[in-house]
């Protein structure tokens, strides 16, 4: 596949740090008389203690990072070496006792006191051992629920056809009906629907998940089915404009119960995702199409196909004139608010192509006409004249972009991954029925 690039998330790098021996610790010393002790003063100087003046002050991991070792910030035997270093210090700082008893009680005085004055130290070094530890693994961990895929200005504006007028991901989802909770086929289906997050012209996808700028647009398909054919000709609205994952979750995603007079409880059961892609509603000047490539199966199953999906399919789409009446007996709600300068713009026509601005308005309506997806890729004269590139080579790009994205997302995980949800809140995707 053309346009695929390598992938570039962002691992943390892992430090590693050599090891350094610490010294051997000095024989113990016991108390003595003054005749060793001015032995040991007239022997010659390599016979002399080494720890006079006691074991090195202790370390903080911080200290110990900044000076490039993996000296440990606790001794191994921390009970004798500071019994040691009280026993070194009565030897230098008192008179020789009248008895050994005398000493014995004095060392061990020492070796308290010197307890008391290390341990809080010793409790605040592990402490901020411990907070250095926790902050190095989370600057090394990568992260995937709080990323965004999308890098906007990654793009050449020379490599943006004309012919593009919204790129973005798309993501296909149904409800069964009331009461139904392992629907068999179509006929158990009560909507399908389609959320369409658009991302920037100039943007390309990284990885991680999509982030939410709370700019969604949720569609309604009242036929639960995809036009196929240039004959289906298949009316949708916009449900909710301008909505974020949160909201998606709480108000759509997610089942319900609620209480009827005549029935009882009845029991809404949670959208079943159907397809993740990458679209893009193109203009070829006298029509407007909307065109997708699906990543998410990665082959599509008898379900997909039930509901008129294709790996690559496009339609017609023609956004209806508010003023004019209803169509047909389809279920669909009041036209938008649309305003006055936009309502001028149909010159009283009941269809005009669509707009992605036209779908910025709750309770849009558009028609959706089946086609071929070359149809909707073709390149209009004016991009062949300023040796732009194809329609359908940026959305291939995409396409490789998200593909790579959604490998690294664990596959179809990737579809709860984006919208911050898991499969305890809906059903993985489905295949077959």
């Amino acid at each position: 596949m053309t346009g695929r690039r390598s992938s570039a998330r962002i691992a943390g790098k892992s430090s590693s740090q050599g090891s350094q021996n610490s010294s051997p610790p000095h024989p113990k010393s016991s108390p003595a008389s003054k005749k060793r002790k001015n032995e040991a003063t007239d022997s010659p100087p390599s016979a002399k203690r080494g720890k006079k003046n006691g074991e090195p002050a202790q370390k903080t991991l911080e200290e110990t990072i900044q000076n490039g070792t993996s000296e440990q910030p606790a001794p191994e035997k921390p009970d004798e070496e500071m019994k040691d270093a009280a026993e070194d210090k009565q030897e230098e700082t008192q008179p020789e006792p009248t008895n050994g008893h005398a000493t014995e009680s004095k060392a061990e005085d020492a070796k308290s006191e010197e307890e008391k004055s290390v341990e809080p130290k010793k409790e605040a070094d592990d402490k901020e051992a411990e907070t250095e530890a926790t902050e190095s693994k989370e600057e090394t961990k990568p992260t995937e629920t709080n990323d965004n895929a999308v890098e906007p200005g990654a793009r050449d504006d020379d490599d943006i056809p004309s012919t593009i007028l919204e790129k973005g991901i798309i993501y296909f989802f149904f409800r069964p009906r009331v009461n139904v909770d392992d629907p068999q086929d179509v006929n158990d289906v009560a909507r399908s629907f389609l959320v369409m997050r658009p991302i920037p012209l100039d943007a390309k996808l990284g990885d991680g998940p999509i982030g939410d700028e709370q700019n969604c647009r949720l569609l309604a398909l009242p036929k639960k089915v995809l036009p196929q054919s240039g004959k289906d000709r298949f009316i949708t609205f916009v449900e909710k404009y301008k909505t974020s994952f949160a909201e998606l979750k709480e108000t759509f995603l997610t089942g319900s119960e609620y209480q009827t007079k005549t029935q009882g409880t009845k029991h809404t059961a949670p959208v079943t995702p159907l397809a993740e892609g990458i679209y893009a509603v193109t203009s070829t000047g006298r029509e407007s199409h909307l065109a997708y490539i699906i990543n998410i199966p990665s082959e599509v199953g008898e379900v997909q196909k039930d509901f008129g999906l294709k790996q690559r399919g496009s339609f017609v789409v023609s956004v209806k004139n508010p003023e004019q009446p209803p169509t047909g007996q389809q279920s669909v709600p009041s036209g938008p608010e649309y305003p006055p300068e936009i309502v001028d713009e149909f010159r009283g026509l009941r269809w005009k192509p669509l707009e992605p601005k036209y779908l910025n308005y709750d309770h849009a309506q558009f028609l959706m006409i089946g086609e071929d997806y070359e149809k909707a890729t073709e390149q209009r004269p004016k991009d062949q004249r300023e040796d732009n590139a194809p329609p359908e080579q940026e959305l291939e790009k995409l396409e490789g972009e998200d593909e790579i994205r959604v490998k690294h997302l664990k596959g179809d995980d990737a579809i709860f991954t984006d919208l911050h949800v898991t499969t305890k809140d809906i059903p993985e995707v489905r295949t077959t029925w």
